[in-house]
C-alpha cells in the first residue's frame, strides 16, 4: 500500500499493510463469527496482561482510549469515594479533569511536567488523608515521553488497600505489564498504540472482583464499564451500541502479528532499540533530550528547541512530512519542545533515515 508518510507519534500510529487489509471486509454485529472474535480478543487480552487469567477479565469500549479512561473514572470510584490522581502531564491532569466533571471527590498530586511520580510522597498523602479510597495514575505519560513507576506506586496503594488504576494508554503491548503481580484493579489502554490496531475503541483489563462491585455505579450510559462487561459476557462478544466492526477486525489481525513477532517482550526490544538509536542520534546532531536518560520510555521522546534563533518547528516538520516523516509537537508549558515517537511499525532503518534527512535539513 502506498504510505505518504510514517507516523512518529505516540498513535495513531504506522500500522502494518496486513492490519489495514483486515479491515476490507463487512461484519454484522449480530454475526456469531464476530461476536466469537470479540471474545477471542478479550481473552487474549487478559492473557497478554497476566499469567493469572483466571482472576481477570477484559472490556471493550466504543471511541479514543479517552473514553476507556473515563468509563472507568466514571464507574469505579462510588458516590462516597474519594480519588487520588497522580499527574505530571496532560493525561494525568485529563483524568483529574474527568473527576471534575462528574463531580468526584478528587485530590492532586501533581509532580511538575518533568519529574517522574514518587511513591513515598504517594505514601504522604495517602496516609494525610484516610478518606482516599481510588488511586489513578498515567503508565507513560506522552506529554514528555516519561516513563512513571507503577510498581513503586503499587506497593504503597495496595499496602493501604486502595484500588489502583492504571492508564497505561502507550504502554501496554510494548513494555511487560503483569497485573496481577502489580495487583493492578484497572488498567486502560486503546486498540491504536502499541498492539498496533487503528483508531476506534479501547479496552479495559479488570480484576474481576472490583469490576463486579461497581454494579449501579456509572455517571454515565454509553460510558457504563459495568454494563457494557455484563452485555459482553451475557451475549457472548455483543456491544451493547453499535460496535467498530472494522477496527475489531483489525485488531484481530494486529494481535496476530504481535504474537508473530515474539509477543510484548519482543516488542518491547524493538521499540527500546528504536529509541536509543533516535536519543543518541539527535544527540550527535546537536539536540538535547527534555528528560534525563533515566527516565525515559521506549515509546517517545521529547527534545529542546535549539538555541538557534532560525529553527522553526514548522518549517522543520514541513520538510519532515515532505520527507516521509510526520513528528508531534511539544505539550509541556515550561519550554518549546517537540516529539517524535517510534512505536508502531517503524524499524531501525527508518530511524536510520529519519537522522539522515534531519542532519540534511538542518538550516538552523
Amino acid at each position: 500500500m502506498n504510505r505518504p508518510y510514517l507516523l512518529l507519534t505516540p498513535g495513531p500510529l504506522t500500522t502494518s499493510d496486513t492490519v489495514k487489509e483486515a479491515m476490507l471486509r463487512d461484519w454484522c454485529t449480530w454475526d456469531k463469527d464476530y461476536n466469537g472474535l470479540v471474545q477471542s480478543i478479550r481473552t487474549r487480552l487478559v492473557k497478554l496482561a497476566t499469567s493469572s487469567c483466571e482472576s481477570y477479565t477484559s472490556v471493550l469500549m466504543q471511541g479514543s482510549g479517552t473514553f476507556s479512561v473515563e468509563s472507568v473514572i466514571g464507574t469505579v470510584v462510588p458516590q462516597d469515594g474519594k480519588l487520588l490522581v497522580l499527574t505530571n502531564g496532560a493525561y494525568g491532569n485529563r483524568i483529574a479533569q474527568m473527576a471534575a466533571v462528574y463531580g468526584i471527590s478528587a485530590s492532586v498530586l501533581d509532580f511538575g511536567e518533568t519529574e517522574c511520580v514518587k511513591a513515598a510522597a504517594v505514601q504522604e498523602r495517602l496516609q494525610a488523608d484516610p478518606d482516599i479510597t481510588h488511586v489513578a495514575m498515567v503508565h507513560c505519560e506522552t506529554t514528555t515521553g516519561m516513563l512513571n513507576p507503577i510498581a513503586d506506586v503499587s506497593k504503597i496503594v495496595k499496602g493501604r488497600n486502595k484500588i489502583f488504576i492504571v492508564d497505561a494508554m502507550s504502554s501496554f503491548g510494548g513494555i511487560p505489564i503483569d497485573v496481577a503481580e502489580l495487583e493492578i484493579d484497572f488498567l486502560i489502554s486503546s486498540a491504536n498504540k502499541c498492539i498496533q490496531g487503528v483508531p476506534g475503541f479501547g479496552f479495559v483489563i479488570a480484576r474481576t472482583e472490583a469490576l463486579l462491585s461497581c454494579k449501579g455505579q456509572a455517571r454515565s450510559l454509553s460510558l457504563d464499564l459495568y454494563d457494557q462487561w455484563a452485555v459482553m459476557e451475557k451475549g457472548g462478544g455483543k456491544w451493547r451500541f453499535t460496535s467498530p466492526t472494522h477496527v475489531v477486525r483489525a485488531f484481530d489481525q494486529a494481535l496476530i502479528e504481535l504474537e508473530a513477532e515474539g509477543g510484548i517482550a519482543a516488542r518491547h526490544e524493538r521499540y527500546k532499540a528504536n529509541q536509543q538509536l533516535l536519543a543518541e542520534g539527535m544527540t550527535q546532531l546537536g539536540f538535547c533530550a527534555l528528560l534525563p536518560k533515566e527516565l525515559h520510555s521506549p515509546i517517545i521522546t521529547s527534545f529542546y528547541y535549539p538555541s538557534s534563533k532560525r529553527f522553526s518547528f514548522e518549517e522543520l516538520y514541513d520538510k519532515l512530512k515532505a520527507a516521509g516523516f510526520v513528528v508531534y509537537p511539544g505539550k509541556i508549558s515550561s519550554a518549546d519542545t517537540f516529539r517524535i515517537g517510534n512505536i508502531g511499525e517503524i524499524y531501525k532503518e527508518d530511524i536510520v533515515r529519519l537522522l539522515q534527512v534531519i542532519n540534511n535539513e538542518m538550516f538552523w
